[in-house]
């Protein structure tokens, strides 16, 4: 790798540690908020809502190659069963009938 790459990536990885140092030893005052319940149960709606998004995105994801691999198998179990079926509709339409 590069040394002046090499150089770089050493000082964002410091300056990193010291800002995230610096916000974990900054004191924290209380807040003096009052949070009702119509905004807590909206923030938890929200909430509840991004982790069923993230629940169904990462099912998706794994679910995806398995629909694929039932697909293919059924198409080439049809396909071998299709061949007959499609010479017996080919030798039907030749008779005229």
């Amino acid at each position: 790798m590069n040394p002046f790459i090499k150089g770089h990536l050493y000082m964002i990885k410091t300056i990193t540690l010291i800002l995230l140092a610096l916000v974990l030893l900054t004191p924290v005052s209380t807040a003096l908020a009052y949070v009702g319940p119509g905004a807590g149960m909206s923030v938890l709606g929200s909430l509840l809502s991004i982790l069923a998004t993230i629940v169904v995105a990462i099912g998706a994801i794994i679910i995806w190659p398995l629909r694929k691999f039932m697909k293919h198998r059924k198409a080439r179990r049809n396909s071998a069963a299709g061949a007959e079926t499609v010479n017996t509709v080919a030798d039907n339409t030749r008779d005229g009938s």
